[in-house]
């Protein structure tokens, strides 16, 4: 195929991208730029106020903790499937993403049930006499995180799972006939050679938290509030659209930089240093 029809055939797709995203998005954003006394005053008072930069600060850390979680459970979890028969493998892929099937907020209603006062957890420790009153678990940060990791600990194990199966059983022979015990020959093997699925996993995990809106809301409360939550506050509560604007700016931005972080560290641990997103 020539580069001349290649690039005709991008067009089409091209077109709608730049009316129907590109324009809107500019449309919305370009006046939180340019509102105020100087060009980005919107984004200086936001950061100055402390309500909305504790909301930020929370918002990232927990973003950071769930991706981090969801790589501890699920790295592990795609090398075991992936190294099971083929006809467990895709039992076990199901039984992964089968969370994924039901609606967020019917998921988080169930862990409303869980993390409650009168929940599953806290009847389990009262009767154990663990505890004598119920332990505030429902709308924190806490379970913010706990709705958050069952939420996208499936995008990350399908996600690594998908990278590994391709990676020889004759890797790990080889690195530990050369004397590598089973765990130096994961990190030092298999690890970096699954780190395109892993990159990928944690922007999605990452992304996914960070403008979450149903969990956060379900399991945070307004007492808890993201940016997600905020924004919607500022845009349907207020009809404050130029500070809804401000906060989608800042979470694109945070979007970008973490993909950047992100490819930095690939880079490090690999000395091949792709680009993985």
């Amino acid at each position: 195929m020539k580069k001349s029809s290649a690039w005709c055939m991008l067009v089409p797709g091209l077109v709608i991208l730049f009316l129907f995203l590109m324009i809107p998005l500019l449309r919305v954003l370009v006046p939180s730029v340019f509102t105020g006394d100087y060009p980005f005053s919107a984004y200086v008072d936001f950061f100055k106020d402390e309500y909305y930069r504790k909301i930020f600060l929370r918002t990232v850390k927990i973003a950071v903790i769930t991706t981090f979680v969801c790589m501890v459970g699920g790295i592990p979890t795609a090398y075991f499937i992936s190294r099971c028969d083929k006809k467990w493998r895709g039992l076990l892929l199901s039984a992964s993403i089968f969370p994924m099937m039901t609606n967020s907020v019917i998921r988080s209603f169930a862990w409303i049930n869980i993390l409650g006062s009168n929940g599953i957890i806290n009847k389990a420790m009262i009767a154990m006499g663990l505890i004598e009153k119920p332990m505030k678990l429902l709308y924190t940060d806490f379970s913010i995180i706990i709705g958050s990791v069952y939420l996208f600990l499936p995008l990350m194990i399908v996600t690594v799972a998908g990278v590994m199966e391709n990676i020889d059983d004759d890797m790990m022979e080889a690195a530990q006939s050369l004397g590598a015990s089973r765990t130096e020959a994961f990190m030092k093997v298999i690890f970096p050679m699954s780190l395109p699925g892993i990159i990928v996993g944690g922007i999605l995990v990452f992304t996914g938290t960070l403008t979450a809106y149903t969990t956060p809301q379900l399991l945070g409360g307004n007492s808890n509030m993201v940016m997600a939550t905020l924004i919607y506050q500022r845009a349907m509560s207020v009809s404050d659209w130029t500070g809804a604007s401000v906060i989608a700016l800042i979470m694109i931005v945070v979007t970008l930089v973490v993909i950047k972080g992100f490819n930095a560290l690939a880079a490090r641990l690999d000395r091949r240093g792709e680009d993985y997103a």
